[in-house]
């Protein structure tokens, strides 16, 4: 393509719906958009876009730039992050991933991290989905669960995190303890709004416990505790977190097959890098003194 500068254009176009947010995104005037998507359908031959009051909604061919121009956005952003990995010294940006409940362990660690190499920023994104490394997304995922399988990813066990049922205070004085583990199906509990999901304790609750028994759901791992130190059900929490949680009762301690492994996933081009093995290292050496 003659002019790249066009197509990214037509790509955010396509991608946000308007002419306003692309041009925010690209941080030039709206007028160099329309400009830009006006000169590229006039080279094509084709129009890209249908105009309507609300925005831009891509034709079928610009579905297909759409593609196209995703891709190579894609790989550009995979090979500024290889060369920003390249560095040797523990600098610029480093990109880590996790769960958002693993925040309050993985948070502290980080600012500790952070005070050793203070050149060093650092982003730790969290969500459910899964971060790319092949192109660029984070420097360094942990994740749970069964082992990543993706290619080219560079795995390694990092440590099994306990989970135990607590519940509120407040909830035992409305409802009781429960007598033994068959007496579980009379109570009330907190877990995720996802049946069907992978976690150890989630699969196990859903095999054991009636789902009408699953009484508040949330896919939000904040909500769910929250709801369970409010009194609205068992819930399972990270052992030590249960444990050193005011006004919580620790119901069933932690069982073999609701603990969750967590690994430490990198990408193969960047696992060698200064600052992702400086990272690597000192999660291990945490997870070595139980400080993890």
């Amino acid at each position: 393509m003659e002019n790249w500068d066009e197509v990214r254009t037509a790509f955010q176009v396509a991608r946000l719906g308007t002419v306003s947010g692309a041009a925010e995104q690209l941080g030039v005037h709206h007028a160099t958009v329309i400009r830009h998507i006006d000169a590229l359908e006039g080279r094509l031959g084709i129009k890209l876009f249908q105009r309507h009051a609300r925005g831009y909604t891509p034709t079928e061919a610009g579905r297909d730039l759409l593609r196209v121009a995703q891709a190579t956005d894609d790989q550009f952003s995979q090979l500024l992050s290889r060369i920003k990995g390249q560095g040797s010294g523990v600098s610029g940006d480093l990109v880590i991933t996790s769960l958002v409940s693993l925040g309050p362990q993985l948070a502290p660690l980080m600012v500790d991290f952070q005070s050793q190499y203070p050149d060093l920023v650092v982003r730790y994104l969290t969500g459910d989905r899964l971060f790319r490394l092949e192109y660029g997304e984070a420097h360094v995922a942990i994740r749970a669960g069964a082992a990543p399988e993706q290619p080219d990813n560079v795995v390694q066990h990092l440590i099994e995190a306990p989970m135990a049922l607590f519940a509120a205070q407040s909830y035992v004085d409305a409802h009781g303890m429960p007598a033994d583990a068959a007496d579980l199906v009379n109570h009330r509990f907190v877990a995720s709004d996802d049946a069907s999901s992978r976690a150890p304790f989630e699969k196990w609750l859903a095999g054991a416990i009636p789902r009408a028994n699953v009484v508040f759901r949330s896919n939000d791992s904040h909500v769910l505790e929250d709801a369970v130190r409010a009194g609205a059900g068992l819930g399972f929490l990270p052992e030590n977190r249960g444990r050193t949680t005011p006004g919580l009762i620790e119901v069933v301690p932690s069982r073999p097959e609701w603990t969750t492994p967590l690994w430490l996933v990198t990408h193969v081009d960047l696992h060698r890098t200064t600052k992702v093995q400086a990272l690597v290292k000192f999660l291990k050496t945490h997870v070595v003194a139980g400080t993890f």
